[in-house]
């Protein structure tokens, strides 16, 4: 079963239905005791860092998702939900996150004609990775943010996106979790596929980062 975790910020149906799509279904979880049943888990996330670590802690979601994390089957962050993972974000404040992945969240610095949030479609750049087969280099997908992830580890990083001079991260894998700054369920067919490759990870063992 692939869970989609609902603590009320998520952009959920719209994930869900991009599964449909593929031809998977995916249930939309309310109740944490859920998550050990699923054999891949989605953690979904529009708005505020500060409001989602907050709902993850008050509905009791955050240990069930670190079990389930330690159990090796696979995990896919979108957006808000790929920042929570880290330890720490800087959004409107110094709030700690889920410490999943060694690194922190921070602001776009401004520039000269500079849109903050970057909002928008705009392009990859990457080697090759399991979770991006079938897509290729310079292929656009759609961002709506105005904080990114800053890995310590720069093994964890995939991909990468340009706004104005900043080169951002846009896909991490640290081992079983894989996470994206983009929206594959608003990115037509290239999200798609990075939808369908997370479905056809194997669930046996923790992946290694390539």
């Amino acid at each position: 079963m692939i869970g989609i975790i609902d603590y009320g910020m998520g952009n959920l149906r719209s994930v869900q239905k991009g599964l449909e799509w593929l031809g998977t279904s995916a249930r939309i979880l309310t109740d944490p005791s859920e998550i050990p049943g699923c054999t891949r888990l989605i953690l979904p996330g529009v708005g505020a860092f500060r409001d989602a670590v907050h709902e993850l802690h008050h509905q009791q979601f955050v240990q069930p998702l670190l079990d389930y994390v330690e159990s090796g089957k696979p995990l896919l962050g979108i957006c808000l939900g790929m920042q929570l993972l880290f330890d720490r974000s800087y959004e409107d404040g110094d709030y700690a996150g889920l410490g999943i992945i060694p690194g922190e969240v921070i602001r776009f610095q401004p520039e000269p004609g500079l849109k903050i949030p970057h909002m928008g479609w705009n392009s990859l750049e990457f080697a090759p990775h399991v979770l991006l087969k079938g897509v290729s280099a310079g292929d656009f997908v759609y961002f709506v943010h105005s904080y990114h992830v800053c890995p310590n580890d720069p093994d964890v990083i995939v991909a990468t996106t340009c706004h104005g001079s900043q080169r951002f991260v846009s896909i991490v894998n640290h081992r079983n979790v894989f996470a994206t700054q983009f929206h594959p369920e608003k990115s037509q067919q290239v999200g798609l596929q990075i939808l369908k490759n997370f479905i056809d990870l194997p669930v046996s063992a923790p992946t290694v980062t390539s």
